[in-house]
């Protein structure tokens, strides 16, 4: 059921757009400095190499004692002379893994796998390692003395000793890792610099690298992108992305191209290390940045330039003479090709650079440059200004909204992006079977002695029943088919599990829209026929003699009054500023219920699109449409998700729903800003406590008797913030709650971003998508976690995609198979679309409620929309 207020379904999460075009502050031609290629520039990595109080200098090295202290820090005991055996280690314990992960499974937990539902075979798109029985891997702490603060002058003083160490090895700087144990230890040499300064070079081992210690496993990722790159696929974005630009698929109807590859991960599961591998594709815009400047400028003959940063500030951008890509923060107009920054050997300008370090001549003189902001990882390497480019340069990443709109477009690039899992498993297994047989990958793997198995990994599954669902009478229930999970031509010939009769009711529309308006309401009317809603013969109506956001937002306010129960507003066009104006009146300053519904949307079928907006009002009203069995009695589930505020860098707007019912279907719904720098849990007790009195005024005065949460957001390595912070402050909230008040707690980690995927077997035919329903719980799960997949949907194209769960947090005494059955049932709660989806229900609306609240009003709404799923 969609509508103008569900576009967010078709966005990447969380990618947001600046709204204004001032230039950053202190931007000056000596603190901005062009994307550097690798190795082949003058001008050091991107970022300012000068600091601001000294413009023409460039950046100092890292002071002497500064470097002392990081090789102190990272440094074994001194004591230490005989290698530490595999699994041991003399270093401080740590819960963490490599990539961030900590320990979450309680101690409690002996066995996560549950044991109802039929068992399925399944495939599994992994990889297992395999090391030599007899193979090993050892580490090393080099110690230089004087500290060199080169890393590639350490680098070269290690290649000296190659007749020592060999030419196996992998060496980070500080940290020297051998597939030999050395005969002596510890190591020392004198190696003499160019200058004549002599070096004491120190190597002595720290321990032996058990399979699942961190530092292996990191060992491993880092080989593997040497495999990668004998393959010829190229690192691109994000780390483990990688692309063959060799193989692009142009799909020239729409400027459009396909760099097919692969995302990758190394990492400890139940019982192996294993390889994750998906089929990715990077989309590519083939007009450049500039192209869309001019058309902006050529089209638009006011306000210009605020219509360009509208476009692409937000945007990544990939700037192919190096392939890497970048974030535009913001768009330097005053400033353009022929300006100069300064470099080791003097100032040079951006014309200049380009044609003397990548042959590039640039033909537009009169562009202005757009500003990246460095990443984190660069700002702790030292550069933290800005990053200037060459819109000529720089190609867009990603489809546009526009596009994501267009269903020929969509369609184009889904036959080559949305594989069948047939394709996928012969395009993963194919990969592997490469690695294998090209000699220059072959080589890397065996000289640390390792491989990979050449076929999937088997997994067994557990595939759910479908569930029961039922409306008005709880006696008539209607269910599905596992291979297609939806209710809709049963739901709409049964009345509502809980219809709202709507009398007030505003209607608004522009004066060309009259007579469209007209027909909507009498459809409105025959759409609801047998759903138990009852609507007025005649809304009332304002017609507004234009489609301005002024015009819109005066109606609102001079005909909203106490008593309307719901505003619908028609829109001429689909235009995000009319809608967000809509929304902060409707939401903000004359709290209702609203609906708005683009023009060109009742010219479909009308009495489908109608029925879909009744749904939806029904829901807005305070109103149930389905229900299924919840055999948890007194129970409240929370969700929360995150969504960045588009009007505030850095700041995210916090999506938080809790049941207050005992069908787990109607919700208090909360929202509040998270500031930079600032953890979740700092908010989270007043919504927790505003939660509680609710569901202690729709049940008798009770407290609920358990409380789950299902959280969404949680990126990588921030499971522990989690841990820290969030739940005691949920426990805090328990206590405040009530003297004595300790309700069962279960807390729930879930993440739909992951590149896991499964096949199930038919037997001698090929792999097919698992059906709705399947739990996975084993192989593929992490043996520190108490987590399982869900697949919860059925899909048409490609290869579903399920659900990860973590249970971070329980003491409610639950078996694996309540938590797994439970959030099954949730998936079928979501009254924006009468079938399963992905996450369980208040996930899915905690979402819904954080990006309303990023993309369009960026302030907390009226509490007296509290108890309504307005935000659908």
């Amino acid at each position: 059921m969609s509508n103008r207020g569900d576009r967010g379904r078709g966005r990447g999460r969380g990618r947001g757009r600046a709204a204004k075009v001032e230039s950053v502050p202190g931007l000056s031609q000596s603190s901005v400095v062009p994307p550097a290629g690798r190795g082949r520039s003058t001008v050091r990595p991107p970022g300012p190499q000068q600091p601001p109080q000294q413009p023409q200098q460039p950046a100092p090295p890292q002071p002497q004692a500064q470097a002392q202290a990081q090789a102190q820090a990272q440094a074994p005991p001194r004591d230490t002379q005989a290698v530490v055996p595999a699994g041991e280690s003399q270093e401080p314990h740590t819960p963490r893994v490599y990539g961030g992960d900590i320990r979450t499974k309680p101690e409690h937990i002996t066995n996560k796998s549950g044991t109802s539902g039929r068992q399925v075979a399944l495939y599994s798109n992994y990889f297992r390692v395999v090391r030599r029985p007899d193979a090993a891997m050892y580490q090393y702490h080099v110690d230089f003395n004087p500290p060199l603060d080169s890393k590639c002058l350490r680098k070269a003083l290690i290649r000296e000793k190659e007749d020592l160490i060999g030419t196996v090895r992998a060496f980070d700087g500080m940290m020297l890792y051998l597939p030999i144990k050395l005969a002596q230890n510890p190591v020392d040499y004198v190696a003499r610099l160019k200058d004549g300064t002599d070096v004491n070079v120190t190597i002595k081992i720290t321990k032996e690298l058990a399979p699942d210690d961190p530092s292996c496993l990191q060992l491993i990722n880092v080989l593997f992108r040497r495999v990668l790159e004998q393959v010829e696929l190229q690192e691109i974005g994000r780390m483990r992305n990688f692309y063959n630009p060799k193989q692009s698929i142009p799909i020239r109807d729409y400027n459009i191209e396909l760099w097919p590859g692969f995302v990758t991960s190394i990492a400890r599961y139940e019982e192996d290390v294993m390889l994750c591998i998906e089929v990715s594709h990077k989309v590519l815009r083939t007009d450049t940045v500039l192209d869309s400047i001019g058309r902006v400028m050529a089209n638009v003959h006011s306000n210009a330039r605020n219509v360009v940063a509208r476009q692409i500030l937000g945007n990544i951008v990939i700037t192919r003479y190096n392939n890497k890509t970048y974030r535009i923060d913001d768009i330097a107009w005053d400033k353009n090709p022929t300006d100069t920054f300064e470099t080791k050997s003097g100032p040079v300008s951006f014309v200049d650079y380009y044609m003397k370090s990548y042959n590039i001549k640039i033909t537009d003189m009169g562009q202005p440059l757009l500003v990246s902001m460095p990443k984190k990882r660069d700002q702790r390497r030292g550069f933290d200004g800005p990053i200037l480019l060459v819109p000529e340069l720089c190609f867009c990443t990603g489809l546009s909204d526009d596009l994501r709109q267009d269903f020929k477009v969509m369609k184009a690039v889904g036959q080559y992006m949305f594989t069948s899992p047939a394709d996928k498993r012969k395009t993963l297994e194919g990969f592997v079977s490469t690695i294998s047989r090209k000699p220059e990958a072959k080589k890397v793997m065996a000289e640390w002695n390792l491989e990979f198995d050449q076929s999937l990994t088997k997994v067994t599954g557990r595939l759910l029943p479908p569930e029961k669902l039922f409306q008005s009478d709880p006696a008539r229930s209607y269910s599905y088919r596992s291979e297609n999970t939806d209710w809709t031509r049963d739901m709409r010939s049964t009345t509502l599990k809980n219809p709202i009769n709507l009398k007030e009711c505003l209607l608004i529309y522009p004066n060309s829209e009259q007579q469209k308006a007209k027909e909507f309401w009498d459809t409105m009317r025959r759409a609801i026929a047998q759903m138990g809603m009852v609507i007025p013969n005649t809304p009332q109506t304002v017609a507004v003699p234009d489609d301005r956001c002024d015009t819109y937002v005066n109606a609102l306010k001079k005909n909203i009054h106490p008593n309307l129960q719901l505003v619908i507003v028609i829109l001429k066009r689909n235009s995000k500023d009319r809608y967000d104006a809509v929304k902060k009146v409707c939401c903000l300053e004359k709290p209702v219920p609203s609906q708005c519904i683009v023009s060109r949307t009742l010219n479909k079928n009308m009495m489908s699109v109608c029925t879909k907006i009744a749904l939806q009002i029904n829901c807005k009203l305070g109103g149930e449409l389905w229900a299924v069995e919840i055999p948890l009695k007194k129970t409240m589930v929370i969700g929360i998700d995150t969504y960045h505020d588009t009007s505030q860098k850095g700041r995210s707007a916090v999506g938080f729903v809790a049941s207050t019912n005992p069908s787990l279907t109607r919700y208090f719904c909360q929202s509040f800003f998270q500031a930079p720098g600032m953890e979740l849990a700092a908010g989270l007790n007043r919504v927790i406590s505003g939660a509680m009195q609710q569901f202690q005024r729709m049940n008798g005065n009770e407290l609920p008797d358990r409380v789950m949460v299902y959280r969404d957001g949680v990126g990588e390595g921030q499971l522990s913030q989690v841990v820290e912070f969030e739940i005691p402050q949920f426990t805090q909230a328990f206590k405040e709650a009530a003297p004595g008040y300790k309700p069962k707690f279960t807390f729930i980690v879930v993440t739909k971003r992951i590149n896991t995927r499964f096949m199930a077997s038919t037997g001698n035919g090929p792999v097919a998508n698992p059906l709705a329903g399947t739990i996975v719980d084993n192989v593929v799960t992490r043996n520190q976690w108490y987590d399982f997949f869900l697949i919860s949907q059925s899909v048409r194209q490609g290869t579903v995609a399920p659900a990860h769960f973590n249970v971070i947090y329980d003491d409610s005494g639950l078996k694996p198979d309540h938590i797994q059955r439970l959030s099954y049932k949730l998936c079928h709660l979501y009254y924006n679309w009468s079938g399963t989806v992905r996450v369980p229900a208040p996930c899915q609306y905690a979402h819904k409620l954080a990006y309303l609240i990023g993309e369009s009003i960026h302030k907390e709404p009226s509490m007296a929309l509290a108890n309504h799923l307005y935000f659908l």
